[in-house]
């Protein structure tokens, strides 16, 4: 149920009119129409393909000239469904009364379509970004989960069924379903990206991400939606750091396992990898983050809580009740720690040399099953932190799942990071073909 979608070819190509804008809708939605019933990534929506086409002609009408098409001329996109978008409802994966979440249309999709995009529809999220999954299945084995919390946009990249989708992460739900989908997942540094129409999860660790197939359209759509990019030039090879301790120990023995054998191959060409003791109190790193999203989740539900507690479902519930139980004082006390914590990994950086952080995206392949989405304990450290992150396609497992590797930069530094990666994945690819 794997079809090539991969974005920055299918971008030139619609923009040169080599691929027929209103043939490639009509491909992409028979492909819905024939795999959205097993995979359900995207919600329903009536008369899809007629919308799509008359998008399709309001574009073409505008851009009849191919030299002056934007960047995404006629790419349609997958958006979760936390992010308002004119002319869809916004349910959040809740059965909680729509019009509670009206509003402006994410600053994300407005900037999307300003360059040329057009929305394909939106994808399934757990509730409200949280745990309580949603009916997504993973692509690669039907009774799996994509991982969460954005499950849609993940599969529905992953399957073919567009080239490019957003996502949020307040945990790991970038990098994690990146990772058990076997796709490039991106997480910018904390606020690169507007979350402004986004139904909120957890402001201070709140981030938008999003999934492509291919690294080029990882870095054609960065300067679309990241504030401030620039144009730099990797000439070297990174200094790669592993974060050995506890930290690292959470993932599976698989998962370590094919870290290590990831590792060789890197030291093989030439890379230097570096091991430092890092998040040595990781338990404690964990415990506040949580506290923290809770904290601030109750904070956005207040009022809808109040009003519709019996619709929320129970994982949800517990969260949200946690949350109204940790103090300011405590909450204040997280907010500083995430600051002095990326202080210390990017002091640990530059005392050593390191560019990025390696490690496992995951604990190991997305677990059987749709009743859990995952852990994402292997990217909270760096969610916390507001680091940026990307998921590098890396192998499978013994079950013939994916796995990803993890590649984390300093803050801010988004454009390396992106750069930086490139040969990497060429490298992980090649292996797993080897």
């Amino acid at each position: 149920m794997l079809f090539p979608a991969p974005l920055a070819t299918t971008a030139a190509a619609l923009r040169s009119g080599t691929l027929d804008l209103s043939r490639y809708i009509d491909e992409l939605c028979a492909r819905i129409e024939q795999m959205n019933p097993q995979i359900e990534a995207f919600l329903p929506e009536e008369d899809r393909r007629a919308r799509l086409q008359q998008d399709a002609r309001l574009l073409q009408a505008r851009y009849p000239d191919s030299a002056n098409r934007p960047p995404l001329y006629g790419i349609p996109i997958g958006v979760k469904d936390t992010f308002r978008v004119d002319g869809f409802p916004t349910q959040a994966g809740s059965q909680l009364p729509s019009d509670l979440f009206a509003g402006s249309e994410a600053e994300s999709v407005t900037l999307l379509r300003a360059a040329g995009a057009i929305i394909l529809g939106k994808t399934v999220t757990t509730e409200f970004a949280y745990f309580e999954p949603g009916p997504t299945r993973n692509p690669h084995h039907l009774e799996h989960t994509p991982g969460g919390s954005s499950s849609g946009s993940v599969a529905a990249v992953a399957a073919g069924l567009c080239p490019l989708a957003l996502g949020t992460q307040v945990i790991g739900s970038t990098i994690r379903p990146a990772a058990y989908c076997g796709i490039f997942g991106f997480k910018p540094t904390y606020g690169r990206i507007s979350t402004a129409g986004l139904i909120r999860c957890a402001d201070t660790v709140e981030h938008i991400g999003y999934f492509t197939q291919d690294l080029a359209g990882v870095a054609l759509v960065a300067p679309l939606l990241c504030s401030s990019w620039l144009a730099v030039t990797a000439d070297r090879q990174p200094v790669l750091g592993v974060p050995d301790g506890p930290y690292l120990a959470q993932a599976s023995d698989e998962a370590l396992a094919a870290f290590e054998r990831q590792l060789a191959l890197l030291q093989l060409h030439g890379y230097s990898i570096k091991r430092v003791a890092a998040l040595q109190d990781i338990e404690e790193i964990n415990r506040r983050h949580t506290r923290m999203v809770f904290a601030e989740m109750a904070l956005v539900h207040t009022d809808w809580f109040a009003r519709y507690e019996s619709l929320y479902r129970p994982r949800t519930a517990a969260a949200l009740r946690e949350g109204q139980e940790v103090s300011e004082k405590e909450q204040a006390q997280a907010r500083a720690g995430r600051l002095a914590l990326r202080t210390v990994l990017e002091a640990q950086m530059a005392q050593n040399g390191i560019d990025l952080w390696v490690t496992p995206a995951t604990t190991g392949p997305a677990p059987h099953g749709l009743d859990s989405t995952g852990s994402p304990i292997m990217n909270l450290p760096w969610t916390y932190t507001g680091m940026p992150a990307i998921t590098l396609p890396a192998g499978r497992a013994g079950n013939g799942l994916p796995l990803g590797l993890q590649c984390v930069g300093a803050t801010m530094a988004d454009e390396y990071v992106v750069q930086w990666v490139a040969p990497i994945a060429d490298l992980l690819n090649h292996g797993e073909k080897g």
